[in-house]
């Protein structure tokens, strides 16, 4: 089977989980695919989002191979200058406030093509990479960042240890949604940390921000968690570390950045305080069922605005999301003509499941492929895009977090 179906809470293991939110199946979210296979039909998932009655983690069930998800991956973070500003500062932070040395050992769970390690190699530090799709994790190491073509599990940890010594700091970005068996990890880390100095930093996507801006296009096959602070101290807490942090970022439409200390009992932030407060209000009740509800006016509103255009469409940005959006929302090549993508490694094949061609954004500018409208599916960036064409006489859409045409 390529996928089962997870009948136990990833944090607290508890046996009861209700579902809240339940989209349209669809493929894995990054399994585009070559021209000649555009006949082909690709194997649909159910996507649906549960709550665990006992601690509160929402969670999708449906677990897709990771072999599948991540072996041919084609993200790279490296090709979004928004990101590779993002983790600049990112790494001066973590420099800056845990006092890293040269020479300390940093380890990227997730490393992808090494972008955010580069900044930590460039201050001194020892730097690996931990990441299980190939090509992404050969091109890293020959620019100069060393990866292991891995997933991490206390086998990896150990392995580190071994070969590297013990890491002064262990990051993971989006990581810690993605993975089924997060208690390994969080073990593998604290197998890994130095125990006086060390620290494990993740950034995920915040349940509260994916709620309250209808951010349901960032539910897909590869993030298996959506997290919220609550749950996740009491399952640090069992394994003898403590959440002591947490800092809310912008990536993603709205992300949380976590740390976590390998002893247990450790004093927690402030705005950690604050931020745990302002969590309990936003997700009491039902909110699912009102996110639900403004999902559907967003799909009105969109086929509304395509139905209403007068020449050809084109989408810019080819992100996991568009995959749920589309099919969500019932869109696909009869609407969107051909979507560009900044990503060289997505130019040339075709969107998930909708086949619609993927090309570099000079398209939009030859003779007899600029379109009317542009629906921007890379809505996190829609000013960056937006600024980019201001010779475009046509109207951009903007999908979400709110529907506007530009």
């Amino acid at each position: 089977m390529s996928y089962r179906i997870r009948s136990s809470c990833r944090l607290c293991g508890g046996p009861e989980l209700d579902t809240v939110l339940t989209l349209t199946p669809t493929p894995a979210a990054n399994e585009f695919v070559a021209p000649d296979q555009a006949g082909l039909a690709q194997q649909e998932f159910p996507l649906y989002l549960s709550r665990c009655v006992a601690c509160g983690h929402v969670q999708l069930p449906v677990v897709v191979s990771p072999e599948l998800l991540f072996s041919n991956y084609v993200y790279v973070s490296g090709t979004s200058p928004s990101f590779v500003r993002h983790f600049e500062e990112y790494a001066r932070d973590m420099v800056e406030r845990f006092a890293l040395k040269p020479g300390d050992l940093v380890v990227d769970i997730g490393s992808n093509d090494g972008t955010l390690l580069r900044f930590f190699k460039s201050a001194g530090m020892r730097v690996l990479g931990v990441d299980p799709a190939k090509r992404i994790a050969e091109q890293a190491s020959a620019s100069g960042i060393e990866t292991m073509c891995a997933f991490f599990d206390r086998g990896t940890a150990a392995q580190i240890v071994t070969t590297h010594g013990p890491a002064a700091l262990v990051l993971a970005n989006n990581v810690f949604a993605h993975a089924d068996d997060l208690r390994e990890i969080a073990a593998g880390v604290k197998d890994l940390l130095e125990p006086q100095r060390g620290h494990f930093v993740f950034e995920v996507q915040y349940l509260v921000d994916m709620v309250e801006k209808t951010l349901f296009d960032m539910v897909y096959h590869e993030h298996l968690s959506y997290h919220s602070i609550e749950p996740l101290i009491p399952f640090f807490d069992s394994l003898g570390m403590s959440l002591v942090d947490v800092q809310l970022v912008g990536t993603h439409g709205g992300s949380i950045r976590v740390v976590v200390q390998p002893d247990v009992g450790m004093q927690t932030s402030e705005r950690m305080a604050q931020c745990l407060a302002n969590e309990r209000v936003a997700l009491a009740g039902d909110p699912f069922g009102a996110m639900f509800g403004r999902i559907e006016r967003a799909s009105r509103a969109l086929r509304d605005a395509l139905l209403q255009a007068k020449g050809k469409v084109a989408g810019y940005g080819a992100p996991a999301k568009l995959t749920t959006l589309m099919y969500q929302f019932g869109i696909g090549a009869d609407q969107i003509a051909y979507v560009v993508d900044d990503s060289p490694w997505k130019q040339g094949l075709l969107t998930p499941g909708t086949h619609i061609p993927v090309a570099s954004a000079d398209r939009l500018l030859e003779a007899g492929e600029r379109p009317d409208c542009i629906v921007i599916f890379a809505w996190n960036f829609a000013d960056q895009i937006v600024s980019k064409y201001p010779q475009f006489k046509g109207s951009f859409i903007v999908p979400l977090p709110e529907f506007k045409k530009v």
